[in-house]
C-alpha cells in the first residue's frame, strides 16, 4: 500500500532542495497577517533564476545521515536508495527525534491537517514525547468544531488561535492550502522565533518562492514530510495501524535548510509519529515537481479521464450502462490495482489469456503516445512555475467562482447503482491497456527527467493502486478527488478534459482503424513496455508496502474523509 518516494541526502549544512508530496484540503481564507516584535527580516528577494534540473536535484539525495533511527538500502534497477522503517515499534525513538521540542503547532484544517494532528497527538502519547501538539486556527474559523470533536481544546491549550501558534511553536507544521500559504507566508514566516523549524507536506511553496527570487529566512530549519496519500489516507490506516504493526501511509521527507544539525532526525521522527511504515528521501524542488504532476496525471487527472472517455466508447458500442461502468471504472478501482499493488504492472498483462493479451496490446500501443504527448506537456508546466502560478489565480477566481462538481453526471449515478449491488468484478483488457499505457507513459516522463525510481514509483504506481483508487471504488470520482488538497482537486479538474478528449481523438480512432491504424512506431511502444526495467524495480517496491489494505466504508466519518463535504 502506498508510496515510495525517494533517496537521500542529508548532512547538518543547508540544503537546497526539499520535499513534499501529499494532497492537502480545501481552499482556507489566506491567514490573516501575523506580527511578531521586534518583526524579524522578511523573505530574502533574489534574482529569480531557473531551479537546478530534476537530475541535479537527484544527485542532493543521494544519502541521509540518522543518528536517532536505523537506515536500510534498497536495491532498485541497479541503484542502492536509503530508506528508514517505521512502524509502532519504532516509537520509542520518537524521544530523542523530538528532543528540543516542546510545542508542534499544525496550522491547517483541511485534509493533511486533521490527520497529522490526531496522529502526532496520539504517537506522542503512546511514545511519551514530551511535547504538545497544538492546532491553530483563524478566530471564528468554521473548522474549529471539528477539531474540537477530534479532541483539540481551548481549554487544555490544544485549540488555539494561529497567530500565537505561529509565533510560539517550535516545530510549526504548515498545512494550509498552497494558495493561501503562497499569499501568506512572508508574514508567517516573519512571525517565526529563531531556530524553529518549518515544516511543509508539499514543495508547493518554494516553486511559488523560486518564481518570485525569494528564500526561507536563513535562521530557521526547513523539512518536509510528504505522506502518499491524501490527509484521510493517513488517518485511516493509522487508525488500521493500532491493530496490525506497519499500517500506514508511507512518506518522503526532505531537509532544505538545517540551522541546528538536528533536521534529519526530526523529519524522520515527524514520518514515524505519523504512522509512515517506510520513510524515503528526496529533494523539495523534485517532490513539488512530481507530486504535482502526477495528479494531474494517473493519481487523478488521467484516471478521471480514462475511466469518462471509457464509458462513452463501450455505452456507443453496444454495452449496457452498467456493464460500460463496470469495465471502465470498476475494472481500474478494482481488480487492476490490487494486481498491481500485490504483483506489480506487468502481472496485469501476463495473466490474460491470448485474445485478451492481443486486446491489451493494440489499446496499449494506441494510448502510450497520445498520453505521453499530454504528461510531458503537463510536467514542464510544473517545472516552469506556470502550473504554480495557475493554481494561485485559479483559487482567487474562486472568490467569484466557486470550484464545480465532478460527479453529477449520468455515468456516475450508475456507479452508485453498480455499487449498491457490486459482484465479482473481471478485469478488461481493453480498459487495462489504456490506463497502463497512461501509468507507463508516466514513468517514462519522469525517467526523462532524470526523478529516482522510487519517486517515480511512488508518483506513478504505489499511490495510485493504494491510497486514492480506492476511494474512487468506494464512492465514486469526487470521493477521490475531493478529499484531497485544493491544487490537486484544480489540477485534476484541469486536466482530465486533456486526457478524455486526446484518447478519443487520437487513440481510440486508431484502434477502429481509421487515421491508418496502428502503426509500426505505436507497437514497438508496447514491445518497449515488456522489458522496461521499472517492472522490477516496482516488485522491490511492493515488499515494502504497508502490512494491510486501506479498509474504506463510503461512510465519510467511518473514512476519515473531509468533514462535511460527503455525508
Amino acid at each position: 500500500m502506498l508510496a515510495f518516494l525517494l533517496t537521500g541526502s542529508c548532512s547538518t549544512v543547508p540544503r537546497s532542495s526539499f520535499v513534499a508530496c501529499s494532497r492537502r484540503g480545501p481552499r482556507r481564507a489566506p491567514v490573516t497577517a501575523v506580527r511578531a516584535e521586534p518583526r524579524p527580516a522578511r523573505l530574502q528577494r533574489v534574482q529569480a533564476v531557473a531551479a537546478p534540473p530534476a537530475q541535479h536535484e537527484s544527485e542532493l539525495a543521494l544519502d541521509f545521515h540518522t543518528k536517532c533511527f536505523k537506515k536500510e538500502s534498497i536495491h532498485l534497477a541497479g541503484r542502492t536508495e536509503y530508506i528508514v522503517r517505521g512502524g509502532r515499534d519504532v516509537f520509542r525513538a520518537l524521544p530523542a527525534a523530538f528532543a528540543g521540542v516542546r510545542t508542534v503547532g499544525v496550522v491547517g484544517w483541511g485534509s493533511q491537517g486533521p490527520a497529522q494532528a490526531q496522529n502526532l497527538r496520539d504517537s506522542f502519547a503512546d511514545a511519551g514525547v514530551d511535547a504538545k501538539v497544538v492546532v491553530g486556527l483563524r478566530k471564528g474559523s468554521r473548522s474549529m468544531e471539528a477539531a474540537r470533536a477530534a479532541g483539540f481544546t481551548e481549554a487544555d491549550g490544544t485549540l488555539r488561535e494561529q497567530n500565537e501558534v505561529i509565533r510560539e511553536a517550535d516545530l510549526l507544521l504548515l498545512l494550509i492550502s498552497d494558495a493561501a500559504m503562497a499569499e501568506s507566508f512572508e508574514e508567517i514566516q516573519a512571525a517565526m522565533k529563531p531556530g524553529a523549524t518549518l515544516g511543509l507536506s508539499h514543495g508547493f511553496l518554494l516553486g511559488h518562492l523560486d518564481s518570485i527570487g525569494a528564500k526561507f529566512r536563513p535562521d530557521i530549519s526547513v523539512i518536509l514530510v510528504a505522506p502518499k496519500g491524501m490527509g484521510p489516507s493517513v488517518r485511516r490506516l493509522y487508525v488500521q495501524g493500532k491493530e496490525k504493526n506497519g499500517a500506514g501511509i508511507n512518506c518522503s521527507f526532505a531537509v532544505h535548510q538545517d540551522v541546528d544539525g538536528r533536521a534529519t532526525d526530526l523529519a524522520i521522527g515527524w514520518a514515524v509519529a505519523i504512522g509512515a511504515p517506510f520513510a524515503f528521501q528526496t529533494t523539495l524542488r523534485n517532490e513539488y515537481r512530481s507530486d504535482i504532476f502526477g495528479e494531474r496525471g494517473i493519481l487523478l487527472g488521467a484516471v478521471h479521464g480514462i475511466v469518462e472517455s471509457l464509458f462513452r466508447r463501450y455505452r456507443d458500442q453496444g454495452v449496457s450502462d452498467e456493464q460500460a461502468f463496470i469495465r471502465a471504472c470498476e475494472s481500474i478501482t478494482g481488480p487492476i490495482s490490487q494486481k498491481i499493488s500485490k504483483r506489480g504492472i506487468l502481472a496485469v498483462y501476463e495473466d490474460l489469456n491470448e485474445e485478451d493479451r492481443r486486446i491489451f496490446a493494440d489499446a496499449y500501443a494506441a494510448s502510450y503516445m497520445p498520453a505521453f504527448d499530454i504528461l510531458l506537456e503537463c510536467y514542464e508546466d510544473v517545472e516552469s512555475g506556470n502550473e504554480i502560478k495557475s493554481v494561485i489565480q485559479a483559487v482567487r477566481r474562486h472568490t467569484r467562482i466557486p470550484m464545480g462538481k465532478i460527479d453529477t453526471t449520468h455515468m456516475w449515478d450508475v456507479g452508485k447503482r453498480v455499487r449498491a449491488k457490486r459482484g465479482s468484478i473481471p478485469i478488461d483488457a481493453f480498459t487495462a491497456g489504456v490506463y497502463i499505457a497512461t501509468m507507463m507513459a508516466q514513468i517514462d516522463v519522469l525517467l526523462e527527467k532524470g526523478h529516482v525510481l522510487s519517486e517515480i514509483i511512488n508518483e506513478s504506481v504505489i499511490e495510485s493502486v493504494d491510497s486514492l483508487n480506492p476511494y474512487m471504488h468506494a464512492r465514486g470520482v469526487s470521493y477521490m478527488v475531493d478529499n484531497c488538497s485544493t491544487t490537486a482537486r484544480l489540477g485534476a479538474r484541469k486536466w482530465a478534459p486533456r486526457f478524455d478528449y486526446i484518447l478519443m481523438q487520437q487513440s481510440y480512432v486508431k484502434i477502429d482503424g481509421k487515421e491508418g491504424g496502428l502503426t509500426a512506431a505505436d507497437r514497438a511502444h508496447f514491445d518497449t513496455f515488456l522489458k522496461h526495467p521499472i517492472h522490477g524495480a516496482i516488485v522491490e517496491c511492493a515488499k515494502l508496502r504497508p502490512s494491510v489494505d486501506i479498509s474504506l466504508t463510503g461512510s465519510g466519518s467511518a473514512d476519515a474523509a473531509r468533514a462535511g463535504m460527503f455525508e
